[in-house]
């Protein structure tokens, strides 16, 4: 008489394996989370800085030299000064306010659209072309 021997794992093998798919996720997701949150800080100081030399050029080739009235202005005319995307004011996990006071000033701030999820920092900018870092009541850190 022949034994057949049946193949397969066990359950507390399964459960073994199952346990250590659980562990390395709870050592990776956190780390990937933080990877995506400092992304998207980075990108928003990138659109920071796009947006400032979009303004500097925009004023430089206006007679008399003035900021433009929105951001959407920026992307709308021909050639485009900032993607469409950015010039309707959210980008990669930020939204973009931007401000113009008067025609000879303006002021640019990066919230992330959900805090703590998509960014942690808020950043600030104006004429002066310098990005700074906000403090949690949104005022600029000189």
């Amino acid at each position: 008489m022949k034994i057949l021997k049946k193949k397969g794992f066990t359950l507390v093998e399964i459960m073994i394996v199952v346990a250590i798919i659980a562990l390395l996720a709870a050592i990776a997701i956190p780390n990937l989370l933080r990877a995506r949150l400092n992304a998207n800080e980075g990108a928003a100081i990138g659109n920071m800085h796009t947006l400032v030399a979009a303004m500097g050029s925009y004023q430089a080739n206006q007679s008399p030299a003035t900021y433009p009235t929105s951001l959407a202005l920026l992307g709308s005319v021909d050639p485009p000064y900032i993607d469409t995307v950015l010039a309707g004011g959210t980008k990669q996990g930020y939204g973009f306010v931007y401000t113009s006071p008067t025609i000879y000033t303006y002021t640019l701030t990066a919230t992330p659209t959900v805090a703590t999820k998509t960014g942690n920092r808020i950043f600030f900018a104006n004429e002066s072309g310098v990005i700074r870092l906000n403090d949690a009541n949104g005022s600029p850190i000189e």
